[in-house]
């Protein structure tokens, strides 16, 4: 209980808006299938979101407005350096309590042919409670939908699990699915034991980036974060 705390309230004091602990046993084969056995060989994960800033997020239907993509970008980068320094501090305070700990990046690809991380953070912030998986697979929160950048880290230590995957809010809206430049959204509803490639074309979200002949160095996507109704402000 004192490591849970300490770890607790350091994630809180640095400007998580996000933490739960998932249990990571029953989904072994899933998180060898992604990444490897290094990665694998851990029971418990602890997940740490931070939210963008939604005067960000609200832009971006002005996505080509060069200000407006700059600001993202800046903002999606920032916060995704928060993210590694905070759980690189998580990772040594559980291991000063003699446990092992191993902190994933925020964003950094694994596999470019499948364009995905070593491990997958929505996996862990699914499993601990924190939201579900939308049509857009992004992982949506009850409080800000999808406005939130995840990180892990990945430890043996004995914590508490703090929840359960919530039931999946996304079965009657399409918003992601029809704003999405590309199409790469199939429109189907996450089911646990179907592979991204059901919901999700990753590749045509790269192309659309960084090989379409309208982009730009400042240009920007984000669109399915700025529709979801789960993120929107009342």
């Amino acid at each position: 209980m004192q490591l849970e705390y300490k770890i607790r309230i350091m994630a809180e004091h640095e400007g998580a808006d996000f933490f739960g602990v998932a249990d990571l046993s029953g989904v072994k084969d899933k998180i060898v299938e992604q990444g490897s056995s290094f990665v694998a060989d851990y029971p418990r994960a602890i997940s740490i979101g931070i939210k963008l800033p939604d005067s960000i997020v609200d832009a971006l239907l002005e996505r080509n407005n060069p200000a407006v993509a700059v600001n993202y970008r800046h903002a999606y980068d920032i916060t995704n350096l928060r993210l590694d320094l905070l759980t690189s501090k998580l990772a040594s305070i559980v291991q000063q309590d003699n446990y092992r700990a191993l902190a994933i990046p925020a964003s950094e690809r694994y596999d470019d042919e499948r364009i995905c991380a070593v491990f997958s953070h929505k996996l862990a912030a699914n499993l601990a409670g924190l939201g579900w998986i939308g049509k857009s697979c992004l992982l949506v929160t009850p409080e800000a939908g999808p406005r939130v950048r995840w990180s892990t880290v990945l430890t043996n230590a004995p914590l508490e699990i703090t929840g359960k995957p919530l039931e999946v809010q996304c079965v009657n809206c399409d918003k992601c699915v029809e704003i999405c430049p590309v199409n790469a959204f199939t429109g189907e509803t996450f089911r646990e034991n179907e592979p991204r490639e059901a919901r999700y074309d990753a590749k045509k979200c790269e192309e659309y980036l960084y090989n379409s002949k309208d982009h730009s160095d400042w240009n920007v996507c984000g669109l399915c974060i700025y529709v979801c109704p789960h993120g929107k402000k009342k």
